[in-house]
């Protein structure tokens, strides 16, 4: 079968190597954006005169054709037209006759693609950033039933001090916030319009650019034609944020996976978020956890492929920006499967909270109190810190905790220490305290969930 490119040929490529430049297999999941930009270019057309309305009209029926083809699952692709647009093309000639090779009019699949793929990427860039507007609101219903549930609070996988496991929680909140600031302002770059600037270098047909970005619902064009064919830097963004926002969830499920250990107990996912073992029947793995976090790998991956694709491609289209498409599609599946998963195995998991205050008793997480009580009576912080130090080394060298020393213990090491010490070392004291701004005092942590719900609430 001829080409639609093929006129200048006098020799056809063998099948296998039609299938090795064939982009059919994956983007064909651009159909629908594909007919949309060729409604909206072939609108434009017939506005401009290039095309009469009678023959815009028959257009645009025949693209509805194909579009329900797709929508019922019933549209053949074929690897010998090679790309989505050729096969879309060469349907609505099959579909309308010879009329349908009107519509490439004033277009090359240079521009065809990159606009196909910002249709794309605007989409899915939406239902991602609602995805973690999802994941947030569950972050925020298990942190509001825990304001008061003590949890360690860890630097260097060391006990530091302990905090409102909410606090904890909501450290993910903020992140996750920032990654939807970052994927709502790529918006501003995905929501541009390359149509119309043809191959490289515009057309000599009297089109309507701005006609055609209004239509599609861009906020503008391109005002370059060389930059609008070969630029993928919003795909390059889009991968960035998206492994940014992976590299958050892979930490939290690092903290679900350390604390749903048996060393820990301080949580037990749900049933549907863990597999067993097909030899250990006592098993209970955090499998969906631990596979977010392996996806991970595959986003960075994605990124510097593109990076390494784009490296020293001169202006302006050049074939290696075919592989710019599997790698986007893989993460745009990959995020919002894993932000999917995530809403659902923080809002059903179980959250130990005996075992969590059981945890802040039994180590010297409160130490700091100590410090900071010697400094609040005058002794300067470094002097208090040394002071400090040596009672919690003749505490582990009798084998027990702060709270366990006896006052004469405390006076020994300064006069400055009172009685009230044992009400200031227990564990809810200590996290309720610390209410600087941000911290994890309660009253704090009361203060933050109200602006992380004013902040989902807006949308």
């Amino acid at each position: 079968m001829s080409k639609l490119w093929g006129g200048r040929f006098t020799k056809s490529a063998e099948e296998w190597v039609d299938e090795f430049g064939a982009s059919i297999g994956f983007d064909k999941q651009l159909v629908f954006e594909d007919i949309q930009g060729s409604i909206a270019h072939v609108t434009m057309l017939a506005a401009c005169e290039i095309v009469t309305e009678e023959e815009k009209n028959t257009i645009v029926a025949g693209l509805q054709t194909l579009k329900k083809k797709a929508e019922e699952g019933t549209l053949a692709y074929e690897v010998a037209q090679e790309d989505i647009h050729l096969n879309i093309e060469k349907q609505l000639i099959d579909e309308i006759g010879p009329l349908g090779g009107k519509l490439h009019t004033g277009r090359s699949r240079n521009d065809q693609v990159a606009t196909d793929m910002h249709l794309y990427l605007y989409h899915e860039t939406k239902t991602i950033m609602h995805a973690i507007r999802a994941m947030q609101e569950s972050l925020i219903h298990k942190a509001q039933e825990h304001v008061e549930t003590l949890i360690p609070g860890y630097t260097h996988l060391q006990r530091a001090q302990p905090v409102s496991f909410a606090h904890h929680l909501l450290a993910y909140f903020w992140m996750l916030e920032r990654d939807y600031s970052r994927f709502e302002d790529s918006l501003k770059r995905v929501n541009v319009s390359p149509l119309g600037a043809g191959a490289l270098a515009g057309t000599t047909f009297p089109i309507d650019r701005h006609l055609t970005a209004e239509l599609l619902g861009f906020d503008g064009i391109y005002e370059n034609s060389l930059d609008a064919v070969s630029d993928r830097d919003f795909i390059l963004e889009f991968l960035s944020a998206s492994s940014t926002l992976m590299m958050h969830l892979s930490r939290l499920c690092e903290e679900m996976i350390f604390w749903s250990s048996q060393e820990c107990q301080f949580i037990e996912l749900d049933d549907a978020f863990a597999t067993g073992s097909s030899i250990m029947p006592q098993k209970k793995n955090p499998d969906m956890a631990e596979l977010i976090r392996g996806k991970t790998g595959r986003v960075y991956g994605n990124l510097f492929s593109l990076l390494t694709t784009l490296k020293g491609l001169p202006l302006a289209y050049n074939k290696d920006m075919q592989e710019d498409k599997e790698g986007m599609f893989d993460t745009v599946v990959t995020v919002k499967g894993s932000l999917r998963i995530f809403s659902g195995m923080i809002s059903s998991m179980s959250v130990k909270t005996e075992q969590m205050e059981a945890a802040v008793s039994q180590d010297f997480s409160n130490a700091t109190e100590l410090a900071d009580y010697l400094a609040t009576k005058g002794m300067p912080f470094r002097e208090a810190h040394e002071v400090v130090g040596k009672l919690v080394l003749k505490a582990i060298q009798k084998n027990v905790y702060l709270l366990d020393l006896a006052m004469t213990d405390y006076t020994e090491a300064s006069a400055l220490f009172d009685e009230d010490i044992y009400e200031v070392l227990q564990p809810k004291t200590v996290v309720a305290r610390r209410n600087s701004a941000g911290g994890t005092g309660f009253a704090q942590v009361e203060i933050a969930i109200e602006k992380a719900k004013e902040l989902v609430n807006k949308g």
